[in-house]
């Protein structure tokens, strides 16, 4: 796939119209296609903690199809990147996330050049601090983990020749080292300087990034914001921070430290479920499997949270000021009316409201709501829509 974008950008600027729109006609249909697999694979999960990490961490490392260039390989980053290290380690899942083409095009480091490289002297191409800003600021240490600019343009310095294989190159589409466009010499990155030492030094940084404390708190941070509370109790981050620490990013073991806390489990539950939580959620409680790729797309549109579209690097909110204006909970309420009505089979709402609460969580003037209702999709979709519901 990253191969067919490439050849597309090629196709564009050569003015091969036709092809081109091809290759974007291709584009939207893996894009349909990676969308109903990813909702597929979590609406079916027999352990869906794993799918919401698949969830989180691609929101934390975020590649959004608001660049087009990266579109058609987003559910590839997904896959190949993310999914296989949510269990474990970091370092490894931080190696893989910068290493992969669609990162290297997001954040523009395939058009990082060192200024003092053969290729930068000859052609006056320059650095582009993308990728190491986001690194340090979203991926890593964190807005106030004491970085610098100086340790950003030292980042984007070591990290120059992380490219992407072109259509004529061995193995187009895959992570590629470039010698030529890397910036020769010593460079100092948050106190400590790292020699020359070409595709070696980046993996060295990446390391060290993913080893410190300030990274420590960052993930610890955001893994307890997502998993107990928009402002989580402080100890309970500084619990999974040491976790981190102690374990060397073993994110197994991160995962059961927040799993461990007791304000995960306190109820009533006080995240806002995102549309697309919402939508696995409906699906999974009404046992729709393999729903349509083009309902998927249109109902994540519709609930203003798009696949894969992700408004910037800093991806989607984590917090429910994001997800419950006004406007937001009426398009809620029409998307679970309308979900309702399309089942082709509804289930009994009393028997989806047992399986999904048990019989302690749903308050009475609910459960009279969803009895009272004067049919099965009605009775559905109040459930869908109820305060409980929209939680978890």
């Amino acid at each position: 796939m990253v191969r067919a974008m490439l050849e597309a950008r090629r196709d564009r600027k050569l003015g091969q119209d036709e092809a081109a729109a091809g290759a974007r006609e291709e584009i939207r249909t893996i894009y349909r296609a990676e969308v109903a697999a990813r909702m597929g694979v979590a609406i079916e999960a027999e352990a869906p903690v794993i799918e919401r990490l698949v969830l989180f961490w691609s929101n934390h490392f975020t590649v959004s199809c608001l660049r087009p260039v990266v579109r058609g390989f987003c559910g590839a980053f997904e896959r190949e990147a993310i999914r296989p290290h949510v269990l474990g380690r970091f370092p490894d899942l931080l190696l893989a996330v910068v290493r992969h083409p669609a990162m290297l095009f997001y954040l523009d480091n395939v058009a990082s050049v060192g200024p003092d490289s053969p290729f930068g002297e000859r052609r006056g191409k320059g650095l582009n601090e993308n990728l190491g800003r986001e690194i340090l600021e979203l991926h890593t240490l964190g807005v106030d983990g004491g970085y610098t600019q100086a340790d950003v343009e030292a980042l984007a310095r070591i990290l120059t020749g992380w490219t992407v294989a072109r259509p004529k190159d061995p193995a187009p589409g895959t992570f590629r080292f470039e010698p030529r466009i890397h910036e020769p010499g010593p460079k100092l990155l948050l106190g400590r300087t790292y020699a020359e030492a070409g595709l070696a030094e980046g993996e060295a940084a990446l390391l060290d990034l993913a080893r410190h404390p300030a990274t420590a708190r960052h993930v610890a941070t955001k893994l307890a914001r997502h998993f107990i509370a928009d402002d989580p109790p402080p100890a309970a981050v500084e619990r999974i921070a040491q976790r981190f620490t102690a374990t060397g990013g073993d994110l197994r073991q991160v995962t059961i430290a927040v799993v461990e806390e007791e304000a995960a489990w306190k109820r009533p539950f006080a995240k806002v479920r995102t549309p697309t939580e919402l939508v696995i959620a409906a699906c999974r409680a009404v046992g729709l499997a393999n729903p349509p790729a083009d309902g998927l797309v249109n109902s994540l549109r519709v609930l203003d949270q798009p696949a894969f579209f992700a408004p910037s690097p800093a991806g989607w909110p984590d917090i429910a000021a994001a997800w419950v204006s006004p406007e937001a909970m009426i398009r809620r309420a029409e998307w679970c009316q309308a979900f309702a009505q399309r089942l082709p089979d509804p289930p009994d709402p009393m028997g989806v409201a047992a399986a999904s609460f048990g019989d302690a969580l749903l308050p009475e003037e609910t459960l009279q709501a969803v009895r009272r209702a004067p049919d099965r999709r009605t009775g559905l979709a109040l459930l869908l829509a109820s305060p409980e519901f929209q939680k978890r």
